[in-house]
């Protein structure tokens, strides 16, 4: 019987996702996350009456960057 487990011959060769799948994904991800962080954003700048030093497109851009990731490496 012979084990195919075991098989050194023959190089596993690691591909990567495509691109475009990549950024189709962070899209859905960032216009996912866009409408809370606004939400945050304005509920932060009308309790200390000052606008946070991050805005909500860099806070949505943030999340997708960390989930996108996620996502892919699962």
């Amino acid at each position: 019987m012979t084990d195919f487990t075991s098989d050194v011959s023959v190089p596993r060769t690691r591909t990567a996702p495509p691109k475009r799948e990549y950024y189709v994904y962070f899209a859905v991800i960032f216009l996912a996350t866009l409408p809370l962080a606004i939400l945050t954003w304005a509920l932060t700048a009308a309790r200390q009456m000052k606008l946070p030093p991050k805005g909500p497109f860099a806070k949505a851009w943030t999340q997708a960057r960390i989930i996108t990731p996620q996502i892919f490496s699962a």
